[in-house]
């Protein structure tokens, strides 16, 4: 190692050992690979890690004082360096404790073997008409995710042959490696280059499939559309995402709906709107007209002296309620007034007689002000 140890901890050569212990602690935090992913932190790493090896043995840190770095030799400190340790699977890993969580991920990956990996889950966005969201059904949609591959049944090996275990992990599909700290020993778990995590190498490889053990397959799929669903509704369809590697559980796949708008409706939650124009003689008298619904024609009745704006309602007549599709909400009909800006002689005529039997007086505006003047 380049340089003096007390000027790699940054401390005096006076210093005790406690002083020393907190360098380190700083330092290791700082220079840590599974925290510093700068080019460098890892050597930088291992040189304070053999600094303090020395430092905090109160013999060798004596012998480093007065001989130097050939006081101690590359082994004076008890074979602290980093080791191979793809044999000792069951080597505590300390660092989660000792950085308070930094490790949480290099402990989560030291459980991974080379066993059955389910499979990715897949997203797939589905738009639906207003009326498909309200009544529900089937609906036939096309993916296309990893299915197992057959000629292999999922080795990813040649028919005829098996994957073998990885010699460079023993199976394990981990590469462990350790280092002496003043807490105990640390170890440093990452993915076996050789297989690639998997803990198997692959001699002869399926033509099919190139080893993977899967393949890319589109498939069609008829869905249930559940009754109520409205935009951003989820659906889970357990097994229909990617099949898993060596024989893993497939993911799931999930169905995000969206609803397009429609030309005559409006959606409010379980309520439906619309709106309506009728004349102002239907509003004055009173009518039976046919109103559109989402279950098809029905005959509304506006009562006379209807004013615009009125909202009149179909009970049970709008979206049924998701999960209870007997229970429904209503459909919401605002009632607009045509009132018209010009009139023929005949009809100025009779509602200028309308206009003295009422005792109106016509101004400015004249009859269309009248008009206008019922509504108000």
């Amino acid at each position: 190692m380049a340089g003096d140890y007390y000027e790699t901890l940054g401390v005096s050569r006076s210093a005790d050992k406690e002083e020393i212990k907190r360098a380190y602690r700083r330092l290791a935090r700082k220079y840590h690979p599974d925290v510093n992913k700068e080019a460098g932190a890892e050597d930088r790493f291992k040189d304070i890690n053999r600094a303090y090896e020395v430092l905090s043995e109160p013999e060798l840190r004596s012998r480093y004082d007065r001989f130097g770095e050939a006081g101690v030799g590359s082994g004076a400190a008890g074979g602290g360096g980093f080791q191979d340790l793809n044999d000792m699977s069951g080597f505590a890993d300390i660092f989660e404790s000792f950085f308070g969580g930094f490790g949480g991920g290099t402990a989560q990956t030291s459980r991974r073997r080379g066993g059955p990996v389910r499979g990715d889950d897949l997203r797939l966005d589905l738009k639906l008409d207003f009326r498909e969201a309200v009544f529900g059904g089937e609906k036939e949609i096309r993916i296309s995710h990893l299915e197992t591959c057959e000629t292999c049944d999922g080795s990813g090996a040649k028919p005829g042959t098996r994957p073998s275990g990885c010699s460079t992990c023993n199976g394990s599909g981990q590469v462990r490696r350790a280092t002496r700290t003043p807490f105990g020993s640390f170890t440093q778990v990452s993915v076996c280059p050789t297989c690639n995590g998997t803990g198997q190498v692959i001699a002869d490889k399926c033509n099919s499939c190139g080893g993977k053990g899967q393949k890319q397959e589109t498939k069609k799929l008829k869905i249930t559309i559940p009754a109520g669903v409205d935009n951003g509704t989820r659906l889970r369809v357990s097994n229909e995402g990617d099949a898993g590697a060596r024989k893993g559980p497939a993911g799931d796949l999930y169905v995000y709906l969206f609803v397009k708008d429609d030309s005559e409706f409006q959606r409010d939650g379980i309520n439906i709107l619309s709106e309506i124009k009728i004349s102002y003689l239907q509003a004055i008298l009173g009518c039976r007209l046919p109103v559109e619904t989402v279950d098809g024609e029905v005959e509304l009745l506006v009562p006379s002296g209807t004013q615009p704006g009125t909202v009149m309602t179909l009970e049970n007549r709008g979206v049924p309620r998701l999960g209870n599709p007997v229970s429904r909400g209503d459909h919401l009909i605002t009632i607009e007034i045509d009132i018209p800006t010009k009139l023929t002689t005949e009809e100025r005529e009779l509602l200028e007689k309308l206009a003295k039997i009422k005792g109106d007086r016509i101004g400015k505006g004249g009859v269309e002000g009248f008009l206008g003047g019922l509504f108000k």
